[in-house]
Parts: structure tokens; sequence; C-alpha cells
């Protein structure tokens, strides 16, 4: 049995990483971070909750539309994926990110923190995948240069992103950055609306639901919730099963966030709000180091992240497929979270 590197369908599912990174980014100042979504989660935080129902809800959609089956399992045991959690959720609070908010947000800011977070999964994930994996995985045959079953998909994201600020543009530039709601009103000194506030939090809300959506099945169609995909990158040029698609999936992500970074945030503050929530510190510390190493161990384990598990949740929710690791995967996350 071969398998196929999909350059097209993973270089657009980068662009739709990046554009909903970006959209975040800008509409609410916020870091699209997928674990720091799950471990706030767990506190109570109603914001990363929904993010985490709109990155599950992207999977249960893109099982809906009947085009696509959950990703193959990986012959490793239950312990094993526990352990991978385990490591991951204890990483992931230790260096604060994970691939989506050090490797794509984090990088495409130039933060010194992510660029070494990033290099720290790669020297640890690496030798990790290679020899966990590395006689198990099968070669990697011919290209596939088609988009498969993926169009749909695309459209999906596309239409999510549109859908999103085409909402910013319906409503006066008072109440989407919530001054009505952080000030009275200079000429009566009236309280504010209750109404407007309201409002004004739901546009927040609703910009979370719908960059995490995007976010998840740009992850599908980038191939990144297939842990065979991601192994077979790690092992490198080196192994007969090293496949490229992951790599497509990084060359549409990452140029296209650095730009959108740089020359796309005309504004001084975020549109639905006041302040910006983005890490700004540099320092390099046993932290950064350590959980950075424990994520990257993890990850080589299992070929899983954050992100991707919350998508083949959604998936096998609604197949009838295995959940059972995935679950466990999750919950041993959360729980290595706590023991940081």
């Amino acid at each position: 049995m071969e398998s196929h590197s999909e350059p097209l369908q993973a270089f657009l599912g980068g662009v739709g990483l990046a554009l909903s990174v970006h959209s975040l980014l800008v509409l609410n100042g916020s870091v699209l971070g997928v674990s720091g979504f799950i471990h706030r989660s767990v506190r109570g935080d109603l914001v990363a909750a929904l993010s985490v129902f709109g990155m599950i809800l992207g999977g249960a959609v893109i099982r809906l539309l009947g085009q696509a089956e959950p990703a193959g399992v990986l012959p490793s045991g239950l312990p094993q994926k526990i352990f991978s959690g385990l490591l991951v959720g204890m990483g992931t609070k230790l260096a604060n990110g994970c691939t989506s908010g050090h490797m794509i947000a984090g990088v495409s800011r130039f933060s010194k923190r992510s660029f070494v977070a990033t290099a720290m999964f790669f020297l640890t994930g690496i030798p990790t995948a290679g020899l966990v994996h590395g006689r198990s995985l099968v070669p990697v045959g011919s290209t596939d240069w088609s988009l498969g079953r993926n169009g749909v998909h695309i459209a999906v994201v596309l239409g999510a992103l549109v859908t999103l600020w085409a909402t910013y543009l319906m409503f006066p530039a008072h109440i989407v950055k919530g001054r009505v709601c952080a000030q009275t009103n200079a000429s009566t000194q009236a309280p504010p609306s209750p109404r407007s506030c309201e409002l004004h939090w739901h546009l927040r809300l609703f910009a979370n639901l719908l960059t995490s959506f995007a976010f998840s099945v740009s992850l599908h169609v980038g191939n990144m919730v297939d842990p065979r995909k991601v192994l077979s990158f790690l092992v490198l040029p080196t192994s007969v099963a090293f496949d490229p698609t992951i790599a497509y999936l990084a060359a549409g992500a990452l140029p296209l966030s650095i730009v959108l970074y740089r020359y796309a945030r005309a504004n001084e503050e975020p549109l639905f709000t006041g302040q910006w929530t983005v890490p700004r510190s540099d320092k390099i510390d046993k932290r950064l180091l350590a959980g950075s190493a424990m994520f990257g161990v993890g990850w080589g384990l299992s070929g899983i992240c954050p992100g991707p598990i919350l998508v083949n949740l959604g998936l096998a929710s609604f197949s009838g497929g295995e959940t059972v690791g995935d679950a466990a995967w999750l919950v041993s996350m959360v729980f290595g979270g706590f023991l940081v």
C-alpha cells in the first residue's frame, strides 16, 4: 500500500489557516492558539470554550457533507496515545503554545520565543517519530495534484470568513469597537446601551466561533488531521516513507501569515475591541525549552496535536468512528495541563 503527497490540497489548507489566524487577530486582537483554548475552556473561559466548539463543529460539518471519513488510526496502542496527550498537555502549558500559537501565529510576528519553540518541536519530534514509527509507515508513491473532495471544504472556509467580515461591515464602528460600552455619552452623560454592549460581546464571540471553524476545516483540507501524513513528514527525506505534504501546508500558511501581519494591520487597535492580547515577551527560559521539547516528543509519538484532535473528534462523532483513542488523548492532554 502506498500513500500520496497532496501539495495543492495542503497549500490551500495552509492559506485557510493563515486567513483564519489573521482574521481573529485583526478583529479580536487575539492569537488563535488551540492548546490555549483547550486549557482555558476547562477552567470556565466561555470564549475559549466557544473556540473549542468551533473546532469540533468544523469536523462535524465536514462529515455531514459526506465528504470525508475520520483519519486512519495508527497501530500505536491506547497507553501510547495517553502518554502522548499527557506530554502535549504539559508541554503546551509550559511553552504557552503549540503548532498554531507558535508555529503559525508566533512565527508570523517574528517572535523569538516562537522561533525557538518551533525549532524544539522539530528537534524532538523528528527523532521520536523516526524511532517509534519509522519502520511502520508505508512508502510514498506518486504526487496527487488534484483537490480530491476538498473543493467543497475550501468553499466552506471562504464562506465562513466572508460571512464574518460581512457581519463586521454591517454595523457602525462605534458598536463593533464597543465604545458605547466603555464610556458614557459625551453630551448627555447617558449610560451605555445594554443592547449595544450585548451586541458587541456577541460579535466578539461570533468572531471566535467562525475563525476556529474555518481553521478546523483548513486543517482537514491541508491533511494535518491525518497522523500518518504528519509522521511521514517528520521522518525526513532519508526515509522511503517521507511525505512532503505538511511542508506544502507550511508554504501556504507561513509566508501569507507574515505578509498579513506586516502589511494588513492598518488599525492601531483591533476592530472588535480596544486592546491587543498578543504575547510580547521574548524571554527564552527553561519553561519554554522544556515545554517545547515535551510537546515535540508527544507530537512525534502520535502525529497528533490539539487542533487536529478536535477536528477528528467532530468527524468521528457523526460517523460512528472510533473515538476512544482520540478522547483519551484529549483527556490526558487536559490532565497534563492541570499538572503544570
